[in-house]
C-alpha cells in the first residue's frame, strides 16, 4: 500500500512554528519609543550646543550693538556745550625725579564741571587696557545689575566715578557680552589703565591682582580709610569672575590713580540712592555679593516663557511636516520644516537672552 512520506524534522529535531500575527506590533511600538528618546536627546544635546555658542559668542553681538549706542551717548555728552568743562583741556605735566618713565598726571581744574550724574544704565565714560590687549574703548554704563553688565561693563553705584577721590569700582564680564576683561588675569604691578569721562582722562597703576570669594564685598569699599581720609585711597577696583567659564570666585585688581581726583559732580550722591533703589526694587542688585552673578536664577521671567513657544512652534512643525508626508509624498513634508526651523531658532534666541550660565550651573550643582 502506498502510504505518504513522514514529515522531515529541521535540523533541531522539530518543526518551525508559523508567525504569530500580533508578535510583529510590540516591537515596532518599542522601536518606535526607542525613535522617539535617541530623537528627544539629540535635540536636547543641539539645543545645549547652541545656548553655549550664544553664550561665547551670540552675546558679542548684543553688546556691541550697545557699544555703538554708548558711544554716541558719550559723544554727544562730551559734545554737550552745557556740559563743557575745563578738565579735559588740564594741562599734563611729567613727572620729575628717579622714575623717567611715570605716565603723565592730570591736573584737573575747579570747579566740578556742570555735568549732570549718570543714571541708572546711562553711560559713564570708557576705558582701555593696552597690557592685555584692550586697545579699543570699551564703554561703562550706571548700575551693576544684569541689564547693565549686558550693555557693557558695569559702575558700582554709591563708589565714586572714575578719576575722584576714594575707591572707584567697575565689574565685566570674561567671557561673554564683549569680554572686555578676559585676560585680566595676565596684568601685573605697574600695568597701566585708562579711563576717560565726561570729566577728562584718568590714568590708573596696577596696584595688585588677586582672587576673593563672591561675597567678600569689602574689596570695592574705601581702602586704607581713616577719620580724616574717610575716602581712603583715590584708586580703581576691576571686578570679574574666576576662572574662566566659572562664577566660583571673583579676580580683584587694584590700581592706584596717577595724578590729583577731580570733585565729586553736583547730586551725585542723590543720583546714586535713586540708582541703587532701582535695582533694589526689580531684584536685579548685587545684595550681599560683589557682583549678581553669584545669586543669578538659571531663567528670568517673563523673558524665559519664550522657551515654551519654541517648543510648542517645534512641536507643530514635526506634525505638520509628519501629515503632509504621510499625504502629499517625502519632499513635500520638507516644508514645514524649511518655514518652522528659522521661526525656532528665532525664539530659541529670546530664551537664551533669559537664561543664565552661571544660574543654570549652580543649580545642577556643577563646579561654577
Amino acid at each position: 500500500m502506498l502510504t505518504s512520506d513522514p514529515p522531515v524534522p529541521s535540523e533541531a529535531g522539530t518543526q518551525d512554528p508559523p508567525d504569530e500575527p500580533g508578535a510583529a506590533a510590540p516591537r515596532h511600538r518599542v522601536a518606535r519609543v526607542v525613535g522617539a528618546i535617541g530623537r528627544l536627546m539629540i535635540t536636547t544635546g543641539v539645543v545645549l550646543l547652541l545656548l553655549v555658542a550664544y553664550q561665547l559668542w551670540g552675546t558679542n553681538l548684543h553688546t556691541n550693538r550697545a557699544q555703538g549706542q554708548l558711544a554716541d551717548e558719550f559723544a554727544g555728552l562730551v559734545d554737550d556745550p552745557d556740559a563743557t568743562t575745563t578738565t579735559t583741556e588740564a594741562t599734563t605735566t611729567t613727572t620729575e625725579g628717579p622714575e623717567p618713565d611715570a605716565p603723565p598726571a592730570t591736573t584737573p581744574a575747579e570747579p566740578a564741571p556742570p555735568i549732570p550724574p549718570p543714571a541708572l544704565g546711562e553711560v559713564v565714560g570708557y576705558f582701555t587696557i593696552p597690557a592685555i590687549g584692550r586697545t579699543s574703548p570699551y564703554y561703562v554704563v550706571e548700575g551693576d545689575g544684569v541689564a547693565q553688565l549686558k550693555r557693557g561693563a558695569a559702575h558700582y553705584p554709591g563708589t565714586p566715578l572714575p578719576g575722584q577721590a576714594g575707591n572707584a569700582a567697575v565689574a565685566g564680564h570674561r567671557t561673554t557680552y564683549g569680554a572686555p576683561l578676559h585676560d585680566v588675569d595676565d596684568l601685573v604691578e605697574g600695568d597701566l589703565i585708562h579711563f576717560t569721562t565726561a570729566q577728562g582722562e584718568f590714568t590708573y597703576a596696577v596696584r595688585s591682582v588677586f582672587i576673593v570669594r563672591p561675597d567678600q564685598t569689602e574689596v570695592i569699599a574705601p581702602q586704607n580709610a581713616t577719620e580724616e581720609n574717610p575716602l581712603g585711597d583715590d584708586m580703581l577696583t576691576l571686578t570679574a569672575c574666576h576662572p574662566k567659564y566659572s562664577a566660583r570666585e571673583r579676580i580683584i585688581v587694584h590700581a592706584d590713580l596717577v595724578g590729583n581726583p577731580v570733585p565729586r559732580l553736583e547730586g551725585q550722591d542723590e543720583a546714586a540712592e535713586e540708582t541703587l533703589a532701582a535695582l533694589d526694587s526689580d531684584g536685579t542688585g548685587s545684595g550681599e555679593a560683589i557682583d549678581v552673578l553669584d545669586d543669578e536664577p538659571p531663567l528670568r521671567f517673563p523673558g524665559a516663557w519664550w522657551g515654551l513657544v519654541c517648543i510648542g512652534l517645534w512641536a507643530a512643525t514635526r506634525i505638520a511636516a509628519h501629515l503632509l508626508r504621510s499625504r502629499k509624498g517625502r519632499w513635500i513634508g520638507l516644508l514645514p520644516y524649511a518655514i518652522g526651523t528659522p521661526l525656532c531658532l528665532f525664539v530659541l534666541y529670546l530664551f537664551f537672552e533669559n537664561v543664565s550660565y552661571e544660574g543654570v550651573a549652580r543649580t545642577l550643582g556643577l563646579a561654577v
